[in-house]
């Protein structure tokens, strides 16, 4: 979605695109960083960017070379997606090679770093620099969850300073100190207390880890650090010399955590056949997911109200350099990028949208908009009120492929597995049989009496509209609409109503979904007719009621003859005998 002050034709450039979205507050150029991706790749990053658009000409002018459509879109707006990217784990990944650490004297550290004193390790540090594969998700103020893979890889970054004591003397005696040995010892990766990954010490580890059968977890990352002294002591007796030598070591031990979700998916699919022929099925997940296609070649797909975009963490765009006199405060070399999903206003869709399946139902949690968690300079499509989180969707389509069926979750390359649900898939879908009559009539009202029943067996339908979940339950939503009224038939399938205008009424079922019902039904309608000519007392009143309208006419018809025989021409003009 274009937002912003752009050129005209850069809208069409972006309706070209397949992408839509955001980018840093000076990010790097792209097309000028070695980090695995093309330049339109990486123009797509850097959501938290200020969008100050400049044209070509002052693009050129500047830089000296011309950018591509995408980069010159990304320049002025923000670009978001409809599925997770990997660039922002590409770019993470091979950015994290550009961080080094400062040495023995100098400890490197970004500004949020908890950093730890000892007597002799200063400045040290454990820090989380990312976990890949993951999704920032925005579902509403104060619940905002890192959901990560199953399967993946946190990177970090440890370091640290070593004070080493001055040089003393008193009297005849002198101290001095030299470092002699220093290290990570250790790097672990634990999830609730229990190391569940672990390397040689290294200032910037990766840890690959693999997590099973957990919902959330605390990640914390942690490495030792030690530190080895030469203390030599000298003691001068004129004559000779004393030298007495000790060593002094130090551990520290230093961490970072992190809260996360563990995005495992699972997919409860349910699935109807119509009476025409058609297909239906609907997908459950009782988390965020994106969507799901319906044929191998994936042309037919189905998508949530979940929509993304990539955005460093901004923790690391400085770096603060500390050694034993000052601090100074650096630009980053190295910056990861997350995925972040949203709630977009585009809400679920079918594709293709013309002439792809139909988007029947979705359903899920009533939440408020999140987007006073989005942050400033960015500027996307999402739902600024409360919105549904459509953790189900079902559809309509001419043919599924159940073999093909594809879930796809909202962190990149997770996808769901497909779970048989308790009590079956299936869902029977049968021809339901509406009847309507007027059941009792005068000349001021009818009564309708309007009959629901399945075509198949002849059994009544009840129906109940208070049930909010689609799935379990023993009464059936859904209702019926006649003369602008809304009715639900009793447990004999037998709704009453009560009409007071002549005309032509037509009843028409409206089921609730299939899901929640075996059998499940389609719609029907049917057809009555009052007036009140169609009773005895109806036409009795009807010539009671023209006649009486009628009267003064024939008062003044008789008046006008009477009135004509006392002076009409055969009485003036009488000849006398």
């Amino acid at each position: 979605m274009i937002r912003g002050k752009l050129p005209v034709f850069i809208a069409g450039l972006l309706a070209t695109s397949l992408i839509t979205g955001i980018v840093a507050a000076d990010p790097p150029r792209p097309g000028t960083e070695g980090n695995g991706l093309t330049e339109n790749e990486s123009a797509t990053l850097w959501s938290r960017d200020a969008d100050n658009y400049i044209s070509q000409e002052e693009y050129r002018q500047r830089y000296g070379e011309n950018r591509s459509a995408v980069h010159q879109v990304a320049n002025g707006t923000d670009v978001t997606f409809k599925r997770p990217p990997a660039t922002a784990a590409t770019w993470t990944r091979n950015n994290f090679e550009d961080l080094d650490a400062g040495g023995a004297d100098t400890s490197v550290h970004p500004p949020h770093a908890d950093l730890e004193d000892g007597i002799f390790i200063e400045d040290a540090h454990a820090t989380i620099f990312a976990l890949q594969p993951s999704t920032r998700g925005h579902l509403e103020s104060g619940e905002t969850p890192l959901y990560i893979a199953p399967n993946g890889t946190m990177r970090g970054f440890v370091d640290y300073r070593v004070r080493v004591p001055n040089e003393s003397s008193s009297g005849n005696t002198t101290i001095s100190w030299s470092l002699t040995e220093h290290e990570i010892e250790e790097v672990r990766l634990k999830k609730d207390g229990e190391t569940i990954a672990e390397r040689d010490g290294a200032y910037a580890p990766a840890l690959d880890y693999q997590i099973e059968d957990d919902w959330s977890a605390n990640l914390t990352l942690e490495a030792e650090i030690s530190v080895r002294l030469k203390k030599t002591v000298r003691t001068d007796h004129g004559d000779r010399t004393d030298v007495d030598v000790t060593y002094r070591t130090e551990s520290r031990n230093v961490s970072d955590s992190i809260a996360v979700e563990i995005y495992d998916l699972s997919a409860y699919p349910y699935y109807a056949e119509y009476p025409n022929g058609d297909a239906g099925v609907a997908i459950f997940q009782s988390r965020p997911w994106q969507g799901y296609t319906l044929t191998e070649d994936g042309e037919a797909r189905i998508r949530g109200i979940w929509r993304f975009y990539t955005a460093r963490n901004t923790n690391w765009d400085t770096l603060v350099r500390s050694n034993r006199t000052e601090s100074a405060t650096v630009e980053s070399d190295a910056i990861p990028v997350y995925v972040h999903a949203y709630p977009s206003r585009i809400g679920p869709r079918a594709e293709p949208v013309r002439d792809g399946p139909e988007l029947i139902e979705t359903w899920g949690t009533d939440r408020p908009s999140p987007v006073g968690t989005i942050g400033e300079n960015i500027n996307i499509d999402i739902v600024n009120q409360s919105y549904t989180t459509t953790y189900g969707v079902a559809v309509r389509a001419e043919t599924i492929d159940r073999e093909a069926l594809h879930v796809a979750g909202i962190v990149r390359g997770v996808n769901a597995s497909i779970v048989e649900p308790d009590g079956g898939s299936e869902r029977q879908l049968r021809h339901s049989n509406l009847t309507v009559k007027v059941l009792e009539q005068n000349q001021s009202q009818a009564t309708l009496r309007i009959e629901l029943r399945d075509n198949q067996t002849g059994a009544p339908i009840t129906l109940d509209d208070s049930r909010q979940y689609p799935i379990g339950g023993t009464t059936r939503n859904g209702y019926i609409t006649v003369a602008d009224q809304r009715v639900e038939t009793n447990e004999s399938g037998v709704a009453i109503v009560t009409i007071d205008e002549p005309g032509i009424y037509t009843a028409r079922y409206h089921p609730g979904s299939w899901l929640g019902h075996n059998p499940a039904y389609v719609s029907d309608s049917a057809t009555a007719r009052w007036h009140p000519l169609g009773t005895i007392d109806g036409w009795f009143a009807l010539v009671f009621e023209v006649g009486w309208q009628l009267l003064p006419f024939f008062v003044m018809f008789y008046a006008g003859k009477r009135l004509l025989r006392m002076l009409g021409p055969e009485d003036i003009f009488q000849k006398n005998p």
